[in-house]
């Protein structure tokens, strides 16, 4: 059988995961339960969780892939990952964290409607919940890529299996075990992620030389890919890495990735969740680039670059361990979409209110809700060809232009309200949108891909908060005339 180790591997991997799912099931009780597990994580889990959460397949094959096809100019983008890291823990975590427990908030979407009026809070919850449900079928289509690519490249199965695969795995423990078994099989991902970020990259730098090795691809390569700033200069090489840094500040509109704020179970444990969190993001990351770099010098600018990866698992390790730690991380790439999952369920269950329509079953509608983003996942992998990294830095650019000027705003001190945070969300999803289809220009490390559906937000928020108070002021002046 083609690559049998593997699949004896992923086989028990993935039934530990449906343990897990199934005791998590046991203590998922309330909605509070199935969607931040009780509020009581500690700083390891909750840090290596929300690393998991937001890096996998985007990382290990998408930016290991990018930087093999782009070279050192890609690694622009790594400080502005970290510093999207501490932004969120470490600056706008106190509210948010703070926030949702005063409140009794469980979603950022109840987050963003605390100061609205009842008839804009349900307009808001709509909205954001269309915007989640649409930028998560982006983003968990990108996962399931990387897994149905892995899954045929491990046991020639066929792009198509591989996906169907990789979904159902992942949806099992998801469906059954809610926040608490994504909390454990997501810690237990990110310490197997960090510890193939270290192992092969390490084999593959020995094998392509070294430094000196490195330096001679760079020499033999185009111009352009051993320069640190691809080859532009002046305020193109200034707008290229503003705008590929700024692509980190996205974090603070991810919903999938506030969760985990909200779940801390103190003060403490999310300060000490920020600096586990930020050591893993500096430690992948760096592996994944020196995994790109060599890769370049092993296999030159031929290959496939999202399969750098796993070519060279496969050719710089022993069968035996090859295949087990190709399998390992694949289950890894998979449970990255746990958390998007569920939070799309939660969109739908508790932002709209349908768990309560069905006679408070918010769980089941939660699960329900799983399974057809689930669906329009796998069927937009299978039917809209497209890169990892792509569809990925899509939904991730979307979603943090959407909702993060509005996490900056309530951080900042400022309360917007409806018409406000109508404003912003659809302004800086509108903007990333016509970005991402060429209206307006496009391309990761464009200075406005990243920045322009940000300041348009911004500029949306700001007019409405100024139209509403010139109409209040009127409206008091009309009532004292009278």
């Amino acid at each position: 059988m083609q690559n049998l180790p593997a699949l004896i591997t992923l086989l028990i991997y993935s039934a530990i995961l449906f343990g897990v799912g199934l005791w998590a099931a046991q203590r998922a009780k309330s909605q509070e339960d199935f969607l931040l597990g009780g509020r009581n994580l500690g700083p390891w889990v909750a840090g290596l969780a929300y690393a998991a959460s937001s890096s996998s397949a985007w990382v290990l094959l998408g930016f290991s892939g990018f930087v093999f096809a782009a070279g050192p100019s890609a690694l622009w983008m790594v400080p502005g990952i970290i510093a999207g890291y501490a932004a969120v823990w470490l600056w706008a975590g106190g509210v948010l964290q703070s926030a949702s427990r005063d409140e009794g908030q469980l979603t950022l979407t109840e987050f963003m409607t605390q100061h609205a009026h009842p008839g804009s809070a349900r307009l808001i919850r709509i909205v954001a919940s269309i915007l989640i449900a649409i930028c998560f079928s982006f983003y968990v289509a990108g996962q399931f890529q990387g897994a149905g690519t892995a899954i045929n490249d491990l046991f020639e199965t066929g792009f198509v299996p591989g996906v169907v695969i990789g979904a159902l795995i992942i949806l099992a423990y998801v469906f059954l075990g809610g926040f608490l078994a994504v909390s454990l099989t997501d810690t237990i991902q990110g310490l197997l992620m960090a510890f193939v970020a270290v192992l092969l990259p390490a084999l593959a730098f020995f094998e392509a030389g070294g430094l000196s090795g490195l330096s001679q691809a760079m020499t033999e390569a185009p111009e352009a890919y051993g320069s640190v700033f691809g080859a532009r200069a002046g305020w193109a090489a200034a707008g290229f890495v503003l705008g590929l840094t700024a692509t980190g500040f996205g974090a603070l509109g991810q919903p999938h990735l506030v969760a985990w704020i909200m779940a801390t179970r103190d003060t403490s444990a999310r300060v000490k969740g920020a600096i586990v969190a930020m050591s893993w993001a500096a430690l992948v990351f760096a592996g994944m680039a020196v995994l790109g770099l060599s890769g370049r010098a092993i296999l030159g600018g031929d290959a496939a670059p999202e399969s750098v990866f796993f070519t060279l698992a496969e050719d710089l390790l022993p069968p035996i361990f090859a295949g087990i730690v190709a399998a390992a991380t694949l289950s890894a790439i998979m449970s990255t979409v746990d958390s998007q999952l569920l939070v799309a369920g939660g969109a739908v269950s508790h932002d709209l209110g349908l768990g309560r329509a069905f006679g408070g079953r918010e769980v089941l509608v939660s699960r329900l809700a799983i399974v057809a983003v689930c669906i329009a996942a796998v069927l937009l992998t299978l039917f809209a060809p497209s890169s990892i990294f792509k569809r990925i830095l899509f939904a991730w650019v979307a979603l943090g232009a959407a909702f993060g000027p509005i996490v900056v705003a309530r951080t900042l001190g400022f309360k917007p309200r409806g018409r406000t945070v109508l404003a912003g969300m659809v302004t800086g999803f509108g903007l990333a949108v016509a970005y991402e289809v060429g209206w307006i220009g496009a391309g990761p490390g464009g200075i406005w891909t990243t920045i322009a559906p940000w300041l348009g937000a911004f500029a949306a928020m700001g007019l409405a908060m100024v139209t509403r108070k010139t109409r209040a002021a009127s409206e008091l002046r009309v009532g004292e005339s009278k």
